[in-house]
């Protein structure tokens, strides 16, 4: 059917994948798009990495036992869920209920124990129901992790119905990766991660332990080599994010709180640090240069 004279011309396609690539540059600089990253909600961490996250990235949080991976990974997933981020959270340790209730107290900045067992003072209690009002609208979704095999992942993602955009796995060592070893199994579930990141376009957000950290050597901060897998991990992740809290290691020696953020790698930008601080009593990190409302 021939085109009317006084219509629009019908859109042009891009010839190449790099001239659409301009164009979607174009038409962010422009604002005519949204920026491609997914921010963390914690603004020194996406200005190192120029953004946030980004979707088909493997990002590995790693630290050590106690260092309060799982509550920075759910305040990264309130945080981005706040700005329409859709995302799954996915838990081998904790059901549903158990992360909702750990939501309440980051949100309403109330301890954990005072919740559990009902000890609100009117004022906290309100902050909580207020916390509770903005928490029923995220889009976020909570699933158990089973850690037998991949395709619990998949079938999670499945249950989800809609798409999502960022994708927690707490953690890689309960991703169900195969393996005789496990550091077999955690290489397997890092090569897993990063395709299933690849294939669905999807920023993925891996928790995980450090089977070869020393806590009594001169610097116990985490290193890529921590992460075992016979490198597997420091070889397909993006992004590797490391937690370092020095009052773990020094008591007495450094200041209660006071968090470290390395970016250990990061193959789209630099490396370097940003300064957290962590509400023990409230599971809640802040960003110390911007802590934001």
């Amino acid at each position: 059917m021939p085109r009317r004279p006084d219509s629009p011309p019908p859109p042009r396609r891009p010839s190449s994948p790099i001239e659409a690539l301009v164009e979607r540059i174009d038409a962010v600089q422009d604002r005519r798009e949204a920026p491609s990253g997914i921010p963390t909600g914690f603004p020194s961490v996406d200005r190192v990495l120029g953004g946030g996250f980004r979707r088909q990235d493997l990002v590995v949080l790693a630290g050590d036992v106690g260092s309060g991976k799982s509550s920075l990974a759910l305040g990264i997933a309130l945080r981005t869920a706040s700005r329409g981020t859709r995302v799954l959270f996915l838990s081998g340790e904790m059901g549903e209920e158990r992360l909702m209730e750990r939501a309440l107290a980051i949100e309403g900045r109330t301890a954990l124990d005072a919740l559990r067992q009902g000890q609100l003072p009117d004022e906290v209690r309100a902050a909580v129901g207020a916390a509770a009002l903005r928490l029923r609208g995220l889009p976020v979704r909570f699933d158990r992790l089973g850690g037998s095999d991949f395709s619990d992942i998949s079938d999670a993602i499945a249950r989800a119905k809609e798409p999502i955009d960022l994708l927690v796995v707490d953690s890689l060592q309960q991703a169900g990766g195969s393996g005789a070893t496990s550091e077999e199994m955690i290489a397997d579930a890092t090569r897993r991660l990063k395709a299933l990141a690849l294939t669905r376009e999807v920023a993925v957000l891996a928790l995980a332990h450090l089977p070869r950290h020393t806590p009594a050597r001169e610097d116990p901060r985490p290193t890529l080599d921590d992460l075992g897998g016979a490198g597997t991990v420091k070889q397909n992740a993006d992004v590797v994010l490391g937690l370092y809290r020095e009052e773990m290691y020094r008591p007495g020696g450094g200041i209660e709180g006071a968090t470290e953020l390395n970016i250990a790698k990061n193959r789209g930008g630099p490396t370097g640090y940003v300064d957290l601080y962590f509400h023990r009593a409230w599971l809640r990190f802040e960003d110390i240069l911007d802590p934001g409302p």
